[in-house]
């Protein structure tokens, strides 16, 4: 969100917004974004020190990217009806290293190697009942992940996550569950002008603690993303189960685990 900055020279995909703008994302009903990624630092600091401001003050908490180490890393806690929902993001697909939050301020929470994100959640662990992984990984238009992701996944898993939540290949990617907990490697592109099938993930947790999460199934046409018809829905489900490693989607899009 700016209109400041100098486009990264050598990049072939870089990504700028004005920032009024993020009135959409507050019509959408968005409390939290990820800001770990690829693209943050795409036209420098200054650009992505104007995100900051213009998602402060639309009151829109960000989480993977700061002005300091302590504010890149630090987890994102909404509390609702007594309950404390925590979220972390960091990125293990940076274009050149200098985008690390340790070398240069502002940056980008990096996750290559993951002793620091693995710190992180043990600490918010204690401060929440539920803990959100956002992490940007993986190869783009490979629809299974990378022996490391599932490394990943397994640490973070370990180290306290309930849910690990990953971007970055353009398509969909499957369901694992990890000790009971369960990663989804991609949701694929809800909104990119390209047309093509996604999912929202819908995650309803109980006041037992129990969780029942579904898949939304969509699909982007003409810069639009909307809703699959039924039996789109139901293909769409067959196909995110066949590449899942121990979970199934429903016809409804309710996810059961196998593990």
């Amino acid at each position: 969100f700016s209109e400041r900055g100098v486009k990264m020279e050598d990049k072939q995909f870089t990504f700028r917004m004005n920032p009024r703008y993020v009135s959409l994302f507050k019509d959408m009903g968005v409390d939290i974004v990820s800001l770990a990624n690829n693209h943050v630092l795409d036209y420098g600091v200054e650009a992505l020190s104007d995100t900051f401001t213009t998602l402060d003050k639309a009151g829109i908490l960000y989480a993977g990217a700061g002005e300091s180490a302590e504010r890149a890393k630090e987890p994102q806690i909404i509390e609702v009806n007594g309950k404390k929902y925590g979220f972390l993001a960091a990125s293990r697909v940076l274009p050149v290293a200098s985008w690390n939050v340790e070398s240069i301020t502002p940056g980008v929470f990096s996750t290559y190697d993951p002793t620091a994100l693995l710190e992180e959640i043990k600490k918010v662990r204690a401060e929440c009942d539920y803990l959100t992984v956002f992490v940007h990984w993986g190869l783009e238009r490979k629809e299974y992940p990378e022996s490391y992701q599932k490394t990943l996944a397994t640490q973070y898993i370990d180290a306290g996550a309930d849910a690990v939540i990953g971007s970055h290949s353009h398509c969909l990617q499957g369901v694992e569950y990890i000790n009971g907990k369960p990663v989804f490697y991609s949701l694929g592109n809800f909104l990119f002008g390209q047309d093509g099938n996604t999912v929202a993930l819908k995650a309803v947790i109980g006041e037992d603690g129990r969780v029942t999460y579904a898949f939304v199934a969509a699909k982007e046409q003409g810069a639009r993303t909307i809703s699959c018809e039924e039996t789109e829905a139901k293909s769409l489900y067959d196909y995110l189960t066949s590449i899942s490693v121990n979970a199934v989607v429903r016809d409804d899009g309710v996810i059961e685990s196998r593990e």
